[in-house]
């Protein structure tokens, strides 16, 4: 089976750019430069409109932290909301307590927001403390059906190992290790061989010039497609 990939889209035309070349999903964000932040409503419903394929919509209200207070969590609540109306498959979301753990309350509140919808665990997780335990926790969930992550690096090639690691720990759960960060066109056929992945997770490393600022390049996220099918 074909490995899984999903690309960032941070306009209508990288949405549709990415799915014409061969994209299965879009993460849809806006604030590239910050990591991700929430989208408007405006755009998202576009997107959903612009495209066939499952649009994922990241609910992150700042940059500042992964740790959240009252006010941010009723913000993202309402933003998940807004999200299941404009029609997306799901959303990106993650929340860690001030001791680097997951935090599994606000979890569960985001997942009965989100009422039903996909929700993937963001790079939060590489931020926490124990990686396999955050993990252990979010199999814990059965709503949670992919966790984005790095391997705890800031590349995700420099943490092959982990990603194997944590590979192993999801198998035959309801939970997809996304493995994403530092990806490239050149490197995703050994990446995918060697980890034996099922689903990655493009940004920069399909834009123009690999600039996370720049447009998606359909060339380049056609050439990610070929790679991954060669390796299926």
């Amino acid at each position: 089976m074909s490995v899984l990939l999903e690309v960032i889209a941070t306009t209508v035309a990288d949405a549709r750019l990415a799915a014409q070349a061969g994209a299965d999903r879009l993460e849809l964000i806006t604030a590239m430069g910050e990591g991700g932040l929430t989208p408007s409503v405006g755009l998202i419903e576009a997107v959903v409109a612009a495209v066939e394929i499952p649009v994922n919509v990241i609910v992150r209200p700042h940059s500042r932290s992964f740790v959240y207070d009252a006010d941010d969590y009723a913000v993202m609540w309402r933003d998940v909301r807004a999200v299941k109306a404009a029609g997306a498959n799901g959303v990106v979301i993650g929340m860690l307590n001030a001791a680097g753990e997951i935090d599994r309350e606000a979890l569960t509140r985001a997942i009965d927001a989100a009422d039903g919808l996909a929700i993937t665990f963001h790079r939060a997780f590489d931020e926490t403390r124990d990686l396999r335990k955050a993990l252990d926790v979010l199999l814990g969930f059965p709503e949670v059906t992919n966790v984005l992550t790095s391997g705890g690096q800031a590349s995700v090639l420099n943490a092959e190992a982990t990603i194997r690691e944590l590979i192993q720990q999801a198998s035959g759960s309801h939970c997809t290790v996304l493995a994403g960060a530092g990806l490239t066109v050149d490197a995703i056929a050994g990446f995918a061989s060697r980890t034996q992945v099922d689903a990655v997770h493009f940004g920069s490393g399909v834009r123009v010039g690999g600039n996370g600022l720049a447009p998606v390049d359909a060339a380049s996220v056609a050439k990610v497609r070929a790679a991954l099918n060669m390796n299926a």
